[in-house]
């Protein structure tokens, strides 16, 4: 069993001895933008799922005969 391993973990070892630093900067502004999306996303999502359970329950209401056509006969 471990010599199935060895191949595998003298991949990993080489693939962690090539990285590179990324030199990586995010200013304020990229995180404000960060932020935004996440808000956004979350925002978005509430949104869709209101929609959604506003039309299940349209359709509930009119499966039990308490909705908008049961009510017009």
């Amino acid at each position: 069993m471990i010599r199935k391993l060895l191949p595998y973990c003298a991949f990993g070892l080489v693939l962690v001895s090539l990285d590179t630093p990324a030199f990586a900067y995010l200013d304020g502004a990229t995180g404000s933008m960060l932020v935004q999306s996440v808000i956004g996303g979350v925002a978005a999502a509430a949104m869709f799922g209101r929609h959604y359970l506003a039309k299940a329950k349209t359709a509930l209401a009119r499966i039990f005969g308490k909705g908008p056509a049961a009510r017009d006969s």
